[in-house]
């Protein structure tokens, strides 16, 4: 049987009977409360969408494969070039070259002083065969000399090569808070560059409109959107008042957006920028055509604690911006935040693109989530958004006065308060950090480790704005763990909190594991056990586990009866503070009368508690 003719048989379902038999789930919970939720940008995300009617489609000019790029950042041009090589021979067919004047190299980057410096960086690498951009801040316009000088050694023409220059003043003041030279000069010599490369033959993107400073900073989705589409236009005005038709200017520029570990957000975004940008050319005379977009998994979402998940977390983020449209894909190795990563997790950068394009087949298709009801109505949501926002950057004066008044920096820190609020109380979990913490974990290898960013040396600066930070969600959650550690090395054990445990498995069960998760996410070894119904016996276990802090666990029928007696056991047993694994409502002074000093619970400030309690743990 025809399973389409079967299908008609049955009347189709309604929005309206949805919504009745969820009401009936719900049992008188708010619909919008329980089930709709919204992203940092305020944009509403329903849980089910209409089939999409008429959607416009704008994307890349055909289906095909994305460029699986790798960073070169080896301060050691010879050890930057054996990596380079060994990716290329893997499977990648694009390269970015990071010095250690990006903002992007976090400590690290390939250090490119002459022409010398950059063909031993590139000593083998066939630069007619693979996609090569530069990040280089603000040092990007010397690099860029000296790629077109090496190119002209190796007898190439420019107009073969497949580069993208990767200049983005506006990016590197946004990241270092200078500029060495007022805007107007700055955008004249964009002029005069790009005019010189042209002369030369070069065919590729010599400016870049990059999101990754602001997604670092804490932006929303939209508020990277805006910002990204305030600097392209910013670009465009400045080749076009120095000379170059307004074609070519756009012909000039490349964009780069980050895909982290929210899929449906990060398919949209990617989406939302080729309409977005189109409604730019259009606006300004132009007929759409399809842009250059980069895309770099986010350092936001990367982890030291448990760093495997950062696996996890970049096979999302990597699916969500190829399915997105990007045209290059950069695969932060899932060591990054622990230090300059090698082979293996370079290796398994790459690899995680090649499985989703050979094995996954994603580059067949130029848009899959068209006509998608969710990804339709979200693209479009975040269009008008950031274009709401794009407009407010546009009244200031543009992106470069906006971060001038420090504007731009305002709404991003407002969006990064936000976020570190729902951190702190876990309503935004980090898995290995702060959901289900691994206190044991091996460690894993890194070529060196993690330094702090060197600064660039102090230079007159023309125009000075507040830089925008460069932060990684987890960074809170670590804090607590690096001073765990140092209480391990400094005494042989961890901090450790007892879990008092009251009745049967059935009653401590849930609690105990929610205690257990709560309190070693901030490196506090919980020492459990199977339960208490004497309290002779609990004082006696909670003095032998040699613990200063202790939790009560069990069910809220047992709390009733025995939590009182409890925390007055534990109190004489030499426990301060005592903790409750509950939500006390009404009956919070009683408790606290009786001894206990604070309570635990989903929603509360975990990184504050957990601060105390090392606090009290470690003295």
């Amino acid at each position: 049987m025809d399973a389409l003719s079967f299908a008609a048989d049955f009347p189709e379902a309604t929005r309206e009977q949805w919504l009745e038999r969820v009401a009936g789930v719900l049992k008188g919970a708010e619909f919008e409360a329980k089930l709709v939720a919204r992203s940092r940008d305020g944009l509403e995300i329903q849980p089910l969408y209409p089939k999409a009617e008429g959607a416009g489609r704008i994307a890349r000019a055909e289906a095909g494969r994305w460029r699986i790029a790798q960073r070169l950042d080896h301060p050691d041009p010879a050890a930057a070039q054996e990596l380079a090589l060994l990716d290329l021979e893997g499977g990648a067919d694009a390269l970015t070259l990071v010095t250690h004047q990006a903002p992007a190299a976090r400590g690290f980057g390939v250090r490119i002083d002459s022409l010398e410096d950059l063909e031993r960086a590139l000593s083998g690498v066939r630069l007619e065969l693979i996609h090569l951009r530069l990040d280089a801040g603000h040092g990007g316009p010397d690099l860029a000399e000296r790629l077109v000088a090496l190119a002209e050694r190796r007898g190439h023409a420019l107009s073969e090569l497949s580069l993208d220059l990767g200049l983005d003043p506006i990016g590197a003041l946004a990241a270092s808070g200078r500029l060495p030279l007022a805007w107007d000069a700055v955008s004249a010599r964009l002029g005069t560059r790009l005019a010189e490369l042209a002369a030369k033959g070069f065919a590729g993107r010599a400016l870049l409109a990059d999101g990754r400073v602001y997604h670092e900073a804490g932006a929303g989705e939209a508020q990277e959107l805006a910002a990204v589409l305030a600097t392209g236009v910013a670009y465009l005005r400045a080749l076009t008042a120095h000379g170059h038709a307004l074609d070519a200017a756009r012909q000039a520029l490349a964009f780069l957006l980050v895909a982290d570990a929210d899929e449906f957000l990060t398919v949209a975004k990617f989406r939302a920028l080729r309409r977005l940008w189109a409604r730019v050319e259009q606006a300004s005379g132009l007929a759409p055509q399809p842009l250059r977009l980069h895309a770099e998994t986010a350092w936001r979402m990367t982890t030291r604690r448990d760093p495997w998940v950062n696996l996890l977390r970049t096979t999302v983020a990597t699916f969500a911006a190829g399915i997105g449209g990007a045209d290059a894909l950069t695969v932060l190795p899932f060591t990054a935040a622990l230090g300059l990563p090698d082979a293996f997790a370079r290796r398994l950068a790459r690899n995680t693109q090649l499985i989703l394009l050979e094995e996954a087949h994603l580059w067949r298709v130029a848009d899959p989530a068209a006509g998608a009801g969710g990804f339709e109505a979200l693209t479009e949501a975040l269009c008008e958004k950031a274009w709401s926002l794009f407009q407010e950057i546009e009244r200031e004066g543009g992106i470069v006065e906006s971060l001038r008044q420090g504007a731009l920096q305002g709404r991003i820190a407002a969006v990064r308060a936000a976020r570190e609020r729902a951190v702190a109380t876990r309503r935004e979990p980090i898995t290995g950090t702060s959901e289900f913490p691994h206190l044991h974990e091996a460690d894993v290898a890194v070529l060196l480790p993690a330094a702090r960013a060197a600064r660039e040396a102090a230079e007159p600066a023309a125009v000075t704005v507040a830089p925008l930070p460069s932060l990684r969600t987890a960074e809170a959650f670590e804090r607590l763990r690096d001073r765990s550690d140092a209480h391990l090395a400094r005494t042989g054990a961890r901090p450790r909190v007892f879990l008092a445990n009251l009745g049967p498995a059935a009653a401590f069960t849930a609690r105990a594991t929610f205690a257990k998760n709560f309190f070693e996410a901030g490196g506090i070894e919980a020492v459990t056990n199977d339960g208490f119904s004497d309290q002779d016996k609990l004082r006696a276990a909670f003095i032998e586990s040699k613990a200063k802090l202790s939790c009560i666990c069990s069910s809220d029928d047992i709390y009733v009866i025995h939590a009182e007696e409890t925390a007055k056991t534990l109190r004489e047993a030499g426990s301060a503070p005592i903790y409750l694994a509950w939500r006390p409502g009404e009956r919070e002074e009683e408790l606290t009368r009786a001894g206990i000093t604070t309570f635990i619970y989903a929603g509360c400030d975990t990184l504050k508690v957990l601060s105390e309690a090392l606090d009290e743990a470690c003295t």
